[in-house]
């Protein structure tokens, strides 16, 4: 029996479909995507949620974000000419020093306008990456936790540990305030101040009392994130006119 026409052109077109859904599951699985920066969107969104996995590979149990999937997102949407803003959502509890101080240079340095927006949580090391955008926004009943370095693991009691530890939260005390409206007094306040965290030593700001100390920039969301994006990307492309004019 003679197959239909099209039958064969139908079956191609099927399986392009399902390679194309396999795709984008397979982004959704391993980096929290819908797309990636090849997609048709001018902004590209890129997602910090649960703990952020550096150096040490956490428990399969735990929710990660892995830096090492991030920078490589970050370096394409910066040389992609279609990509003309990045929008950073943030929903993390903190995790690895090193790879958020790493992942918030990323974000500083990227010539394109640059939106973060901290829903839920934006903890510990999540502060310098929510402050490192361009600007940033903070949905009402979100919280950020600010407290001094902590390390796991085997500590030597010696005097270099501490040094180092000091460094190290120099580092992200600097950046903080470089990047925000807070000030270094301010800030170390809320980091060492005793009696609000169980067990602990730091401050849990909610909110709007983020703006009110200058951490963010206003309380909102998703469509104030990206009405303000927008903003930004047509405040630059009628820059780069007026330049060429010149």
């Amino acid at each position: 029996m003679a197959a239909e026409p099209g039958t064969k052109e139908q079956e191609q077109e099927a399986g392009a479909e399902e390679s194309k859904k396999n795709a984008v599951l397979e982004n959704i699985q391993q980096l929290g995507q819908t797309n990636t920066v090849s997609g048709e969107s001018n902004i590209f969104c890129l997602t910090i949620i649960g703990q952020i996995e550096g150096h040490i590979v956490l428990p399969p149990q735990n929710k990660t974000t892995k830096y090492e999937h991030l920078i490589p997102q970050l370096v394409a949407a910066e040389q992609n000419s279609k990509i003309e803003g990045v929008m950073i959502i943030l929903n993390t509890v903190g995790g690895d020093v090193e790879a958020g101080l790493a992942i918030a240079e990323m974000v500083a340095t990227l010539s394109k306008p640059t939106i973060a927006l901290v829903l839920g949580g934006g903890h510990s090391i999540g502060v310098p990456i929510a402050v490192s955008a361009d600007y940033s926004i903070i949905a009402e009943t979100a919280t950020m936790t600010i407290h001094p370095i902590r390390m796991n693991g085997l500590v030597i009691g010696v005097p270099q540990t501490f040094e180092y530890l000091d460094k190290m939260q120099e580092r992200v005390v600097r950046f903080v305030t470089k990047h925000s409206n807070v000030t270094e007094e301010k800030f170390k306040e809320l980091m060492f101040k005793t009696g609000e965290l169980t067990r602990d030593i730091g401050t849990t700001v909610i909110g709007i009392d983020a703006v009110k100390y200058g951490l963010i920039n206003q309380v909102g969301g998703i469509g104030d994130a990206i009405r303000e994006l927008n903003a930004r990307i047509d405040a630059k492309k009628a820059t780069l006119s007026g330049g060429l004019v010149q």
